[in-house]
């Protein structure tokens, strides 16, 4: 009975921070009204809500929309002044909030800041008619911030105060379901720091660890290690830079960005090729590798059910490991810093994150830069 006791004890504290799934991502932006238009348009995410003057908010305007399991929040200021506005002076339009859906946000706070996290707000109440919603936050790398999201007692369109969104304007999905992952980049030798802080203070385990001889071309490197929670729905990897004859994409991003922050979100869908073809009719750009990516591709990669040619027209890259295959395409940065963009992804049973498409994919982005005048 004793071990049955100690085993439940270490499997409870192993376990203390269990989490469902991504509950929302909420990006701070100049203009949240254009920019939920943008993402409307050139995305097909939809509609969901709103809240603003018009729902009792003085210092803050939000737009709420979602695809799949995802859920977006675009928040701008009201006022002049406003840390949201200070946010957005110093890194641009970005992601402030990481939400995680948890049954207890009150316990996922007082875990996380037992362990030595720091707090950004203490566990709050919110109720409407609909219920009510418990909330916690924490910050993590840069000005970026987890919020803990209890909702099992709510029934409202998605938070208290806001109202159900309801435009004319509806374009369609593009198959977008969920969030498969989310890259932070910090600063030089502060990959172990967060690799620790999501270890010790949040419970995930290391899944893998790219070193700079992984992740590297003729003229830049990074490293890069990602971070897991228990059942692998969250998944986060963290990259730094490593030394290289010129400037990498993680110092490009650090520079434009103002310090840490989300490099990018990883979309999933289940079929790529139709998500890809609709987001270009829509305007999406993406990075574009070497038609002599695709003359090797068959040899490295095996069979595959898509058309290789159909894949070369479209730019998305495949890449195998022992659980199957995954296929893979990269916006361009989608604001005017380049900073932010977008992943989409296809896993045909492969767990890991495309290795054998680092060296095609970083050229790429050097090219990129090359353009920019910044590598």
């Amino acid at each position: 009975m004793l071990l049955q006791e100690t085993k439940n004890m270490i499997d409870q504290d192993i376990n203390f921070l269990p989490i469902n799934g991504t509950d929302y991502i909420e990006l701070y932006v100049g203009n949240c009204k254009q920019a939920a238009h943008y993402y409307q348009t050139a995305f097909g995410f939809q509609p969901l809500a709103y809240a603003g003057l018009e729902t009792g908010l003085r210092d803050r305007e939000s737009y709420v929309l979602h695809q799949g399991k995802i859920r977006l929040i675009l928040t701008s200021p009201l006022h002049g002044g406003t840390a949201i506005g200070k946010h957005i002076d110093q890194h641009g339009d970005g992601v402030k909030v990481v939400a995680l859906w948890v049954d207890d946000a009150r316990d996922a706070y007082y875990e996380t800041i037992s362990r030595g996290a720091k707090s950004y707000f203490e566990p709050t109440i919110e109720e409407d008619e609909f219920g009510k919603v418990v909330r916690s936050g924490i910050h993590t790398y840069g000005d970026t911030v987890h919020v803990f999201v209890e909702r099992n007692e709510y029934k409202g369109v998605f938070l208290p105060n806001f109202r159900a969104w309801k435009p004319s304007y509806h374009p369609s999905p593009v198959g977008l379901k969920y969030i498969d992952h989310i890259v932070g980049n910090v600063g030089w030798n502060g990959m172990n720091e967060w690799v620790n802080f999501y270890g010790k203070i949040m419970g995930f385990n290391q899944l893998v660890s790219f070193d700079d001889k992984d992740i590297s071309t003729e003229y830049t490197a990074l490293m890069s290690k990602v971070m897991s929670n228990g059942n692998g729905r969250i998944k986060f990897p963290i990259n730094e830079p490593a030394i290289g004859k010129k400037k990498s994409q993680v110092e490009e991003y650090l520079g434009f960005y103002g310090g840490a922050g989300v490099q990018h979100l990883a979309v999933a869908t289940d079929d790529i090729i139709t998500t890809v073809t609709h987001l270009r009719e829509h305007g999406v750009e993406f990075l574009q590798v070497p038609a002599s990516y695709y003359a090797e591709l068959k040899e490295r990669i095996g069979d595959i059910e898509e058309e290789i040619e159909q894949l070369s027209q479209l730019g998305i890259l495949v890449d195998r490991d022992e659980e199957g295959y995954l296929l893979q395409i990269f916006t361009k940065p989608i604001e005017p810093r380049p900073t932010m963009f977008f992943e989409i992804i296809q896993r045909k049973g492969a767990k890991s994150f495309g290795k054998g498409n680092f060296k095609a994919l970083f050229e790429a982005i050097e090219r990129e830069q090359v353009l920019r005048g910044t590598l």
